[in-house]
């Protein structure tokens, strides 16, 4: 079976790890993962798991055919450069924010072949939105095997790699501001006298299942909240709440500020 390595075993990986498990690819018995010896958490979450775990990256590439490479953006050239000579002919798939395609390229053995993917954190549920972006190497099988582990944990798009600044700062860090929402809508429950057991019950689930909505619908999001919205209605009254204190241009804005975050970090001034 397909042998998969980690290097970096946090909870992306993990969550990577169950998705691929969970679609058939593999069995954990054929991964393998490294964390740094401090990371003890890590570790017992992949050997708990089935899989092999250690503190060392150069076993992990030796024994995998697709290596994850799932470290800090700022760890990436040390832990590449580690196990550079052993990485001919391999499938690197990246993770890591604001990390090119041709900086990893730039590293690796010539023959080596890169995917940079952009999943988020629902992949832990199986529910993550990611893109990929292949490598100057990168095969169409490569590119099939990338997109079916990424099927395994959500929803999955190719895209040019000019657009992952963008896509970092809506659905890599959009997970953040739903959860401010989340709270935000509880917070309001709970002063209008909710449970606040019952308020995040019902603010999680009424994200959720507007998000599903949408998706599975195909509607307009703004034809949505029309359907929603009766004349002179409550939810009117608090879609005027949200327009006079600029609730659309705050989403906006922080998606445009996480944006030239991700610029300034990769050095893409585009």
């Amino acid at each position: 079976m397909l042998r998969i390595g980690f290097i970096g075993g946090g909870k992306m990986a993990q969550a990577m790890a169950k998705g691929i498990v969970s679609s058939g690819l593999t069995k954990p018995s054929q991964m393998i993962a490294s964390a740094h010896p401090s990371d003890e958490a890590s570790l017992t979450a992949f050997r708990e798991f089935g899989a092999e775990a250690l503190t060392e990256n150069r076993s992990v590439v030796r024994k995998s055919d697709v290596i994850f490479v799932c470290v800090k953006p700022n760890v990436v050239k040390t832990a590449l450069d580690d196990v550079k000579s052993l990485s001919s002919g391999k499938l690197f798939v990246s993770i890591a924010m604001g990390i090119t395609l041709r900086e990893i390229e730039q590293i690796l053995p010539s023959d080596s072949r890169v995917i940079r993917v952009m999943p988020n954190t629902p992949a832990i549920v199986q529910a993550a939105a990611s893109v990929f972006v292949r490598g100057t190497k990168a095969t169409e099988d490569d590119t099939k095997l990338v997109r079916n582990i990424l099927k395994s944990i959500g929803t999955v798009d190719e895209v040019s790699e000019y657009l992952m600044d963008p896509i970092t700062a809506l659905s890599g860090s959009g997970p953040a501001y739903i959860f401010v929402l989340i709270e935000a809508l509880a917070d309001g429950g709970v002063k209008m006298g909710l449970p606040r057991d019952l308020a995040y019950r019902l603010a999680s689930q009424t994200v959720m299942g507007s998000g599903k909505l949408v998706n599975e619908s195909g509607t307009h999001p703004g034809i949505l909240k029309d359907n929603v919205t009766s004349p002179a209605g409550s939810t009117a009254s608090g879609l005027h709440h949200l327009e006079k204190n600029n609730f659309r241009n705050a989403v906006i804005g922080a998606v445009e500020a996480a944006t030239l975050r991700c610029r300034e970090i990769s050095g893409n001034s585009q």
